[in-house]
């Protein structure tokens, strides 16, 4: 009898387990609204050129939507439990200030340059250093630096902020997927590959 006793307690407790494994999870959609937010705010308006997509890949999205909907429908917990990405807290917006003052006054015009380009992991790397002068070199250099750092602080500082550090990487991914996204017409971006592409 007392066997089965533990037997019953620990199926109790490894399907409660379950349960907090299935409901907590990254909320890709919100965090891919978020990042979109914030990277609007750093860059400005996104170019009305489109983006990476190709739009017969329209099917698929509609495919995905529809899975999300069933996966809600089936897990009706998960969006009850949906979380949304918190990206207005006073660090958060320091951070985001300084990197769209950097933007505005110096990082335009070394992407316009094709000095630098969006790399496949949410930063930002020199890819010409030829395409400014011998004097602006040292510039480019810190300037990479200083937003590579702010980068490296707002991804960790979402995820504290959202009370999930273990998200930070998958945050970094969905700031990579919109930095490329909203990168205007001429700016280079690194494919996973490594290999730089000029949007």
């Amino acid at each position: 009898m007392k066997k089965v006793k533990t037997a019953l307690i620990l199926s109790v407790f490894f399907a409660l387990a379950a349960c907090v494994t299935i409901n907590v999870y990254f909320p890709a959609a919100a965090a891919e609204r978020a990042a979109g937010q914030f990277v609007d705010d750093v860059l400005g308006k996104p170019n009305e050129e489109g983006s990476l997509f190709n739009p017969h890949d329209t099917p698929v999205a509609i495919m995905l939507m529809a899975a999300n909907g069933l996966l809600d429908f089936i897990v009706p917990s998960a969006q009850a439990q949906q979380a949304e990405i918190e990206i207005n807290t006073p660090q958060i917006n320091a951070i985001k200030a300084r990197m769209a003052g950097r933007q505005r006054t110096t990082l335009n015009p070394l992407f316009d340059a094709g000095a630098i380009g969006f790399t496949s992991d949410g930063f930002v790397s020199i890819r010409d250093r030829s395409a400014v002068s011998l004097g602006e070199r040292r510039n480019l250099e810190s300037a990479v630096a200083d937003e590579n750092r702010d980068r490296r602080a707002v991804y960790r500082e979402i995820a504290v902020a959202n009370g999930h550090p273990e998200w930070e990487q998958e945050i970094q991914e969905t700031f990579a997927r919109e930095w490329v996204r909203n990168a205007r017409s001429g700016w280079y971006y690194q494919e996973a590959g490594g290999a730089w592409r000029q949007k």
